[in-house]
């Protein structure tokens, strides 16, 4: 457990992140504007390491929020993180950048005011491994064995979910199996069937080799890879891939095959009809996991009116890793504290 001091969230001009926001096909970010679910509460940032059990592999999960929960306090709402393919959880959701402003995305949600949880998936990062290649099928029942630890030690029903890339498609296939336990839904940088996007036809050229192995190489090369891939390398820092590298190498030069398989052969995974929960889609407008097309798609099958469909300027697959992440930050705390419509 630590506890760390942390400067106050980035912010930016509503006039300026509303210019540039390329929403289309809903309500958009205009949905959460001045509607913050509380103050902000204020204080350092507490931390602690958790574990869950599926089978006989142990899990980790990671937590953050300001301030150590306290017997008889008032329960914070619970964002929950979901990582994707390439990098365990802590590299993708608390990455730490010296010198170059805030990179966590959890220390940016337990400042609004969050309890903010994740989790390194079956074969990743501080997490056993099963021996299995860590695809979309394990990675709910990984969400299955973590759920009730967050909810025991919350005292909460149910949590709101982030994923991003293949984290996405984890979560919302996820929110199909188990909707009683998911508030609000984000999927960032999503792919549903993958027509037509570079990056997926990539892939399905090594669906051979991805099938004959259970893990892959991802070494300081592919990581570098990742942000210059969508062919808009200045949408980030170089000292961020970096930090990424420095943070997974530990972990070893490779990575489970499982979710890079099933978005070169088995998509579609998640059937948006069956996604119940509000939900808000986020793409990069370089992003080469997916189009427009592809994730409206899947945006206008969604059954619930409370959904929104964001293109992030200026950004390719990474958002959290981006230039213009601030843009991410504003759009997912406007979502997420968006007050529940009114029944007509």
């Amino acid at each position: 457990m630590s506890e760390t001091d942390q400067s106050k969230p980035h912010s930016l001009p509503r006039r300026a992140v509303l210019k540039g926001a390329g929403l289309t096909a809903g309500a958009g970010l205009l949905a959460g504007i001045g509607t913050p679910a509380k103050a902000a509460p204020t204080g350092a940032i507490w931390s602690k390491d958790y574990w869950a059990r599926k089978g006989d592999v142990k899990l980790n999960l990671w937590r953050k929020r300001i301030g150590a929960p306290r017997p008889g306090e008032a329960a914070l709402p619970i964002v929950f993180l979901v990582h994707g393919s390439s990098n365990s959880t802590r590299s993708s959701y608390d990455l730490t950048v010296p010198g170059k402003g805030e990179y966590s995305l959890m220390n940016v949600l337990a400042r609004y005011g969050y309890d903010v949880w994740t989790m390194d998936h079956d074969g990743y990062g501080y997490s056993g491994s099963s021996g299995n290649n860590s695809d979309i099928a394990s990675g709910v029942e990984d969400l299955k064995a973590a759920m009730p630890v967050v909810l025991k030690e919350t005292g909460q029903q149910k949590a709101h979910f982030y994923g991003t890339s293949s984290g996405g498609i984890r979560a919302a296939a996820y929110a199909q199996v188990q909707p009683e336990r998911v508030g609000r839904l984000i999927l960032c940088a999503f792919t549903y069937k993958g027509d037509g996007a570079a990056e997926i036809e990539r892939r399905r050229k090594r669906i051979d080799d991805l099938r004959a192995n259970t893990r892959r190489k991802r070494d300081a090369d592919m990581i570098r890879s990742i942000f210059t891939r969508d062919g808009h390398p200045n949408a980030y820092d170089p000292a961020v891939a970096e930090a990424v590298i420095a943070g997974e190498m530990k972990f070893g030069d490779t990575i489970p095959t499982g979710t890079y398989l099933d978005m070169a052969a088995n998509l579609p995974i998640v059937d948006p009809k069956k996604v119940l929960s509000p939900t808000l889609m986020l793409r990069g407008e370089f992003d080469g996991n997916s189009t427009n097309e592809d994730l409206l798609d899947f945006y206008r099958q969604l059954p619930n009116g409370d959904r929104q469909f964001v293109i992030l300027p200026q950004t390719s697959h990474s958002p959290g890793y981006g230039k213009n992440r601030q843009l991410l930050y504003y759009a997912i705390h406007n979502f997420l504290a968006a007050p529940a419509p009114t029944a007509a």
